[in-house]
């Protein structure tokens, strides 16, 4: 009895499978140059990816900043509620040295969705590299609470501050 119920469950879910279109799901990467990536790291969500922000990751693994930047803005221009395009605008202008575009988009990403770990991670890398520990130390904590048993955003943070925190102890 046990043994047919089981298949009978089984057969039901192949056929659901079978019967259920192809679907792409938009991780948002995890190319982050070097990091943990700064994709959709909270869910992955069931819509087809942008062909231009698959670009941009590209161009984005590639350190190619004015492409990356580029794609990105088309990609938000018609979908202006992707905060994964939001966060890896804010990434890219970080990478190249534009660290006010870089707040703002990483600002529009948190208010479109303030659970992404991807953008509390590199805003707090962000606040790092203007010497804003208290900040980068919110980002992190933030990243405790959305992390049950951690997760990478968290680790990589938590990383990075403790390696601001001995550079400055160094220099003192």
């Amino acid at each position: 009895m046990k043994r047919n119920r089981t298949a009978l469950i089984l057969g039901f879910a192949l056929a659901i499978a079978a019967a259920t279109p192809s679907i792409t799901f938009a991780s948002g990467g995890s190319s982050g140059g070097g990091s943990s990536g700064g994709g959709s790291s909270s869910s992955a969500s069931v819509k087809a990816v942008d062909p231009d922000y698959a670009k941009a990751e590209k161009a984005i693994t590639a350190k190619d900043w004015p492409t990356a930047i580029s794609l990105l803005t088309q990609v938000v221009a018609r979908d202006d509620k992707n905060a994964d395009a939001y966060n890896y605008l804010g990434y890219a202008e970080r990478n190249r040295g534009n660290l006010d575009a870089a707040f703002k988009y990483y600002d529009q990403a948190v208010s479109l969705n303030p659970k992404h770990k991807g953008v509390r991670e590199y805003l707090g890398e962000a606040y790092l590299m203007t010497s804003n520990l208290p900040k980068a130390e919110e980002q992190l904590a933030v990243l405790d609470k959305l992390c049950t048993f951690s997760c990478s955003e968290y680790r990589e943070l938590k990383e990075k501050i403790a390696d601001f925190k001995h550079k400055q102890q160094a220099a003192n």
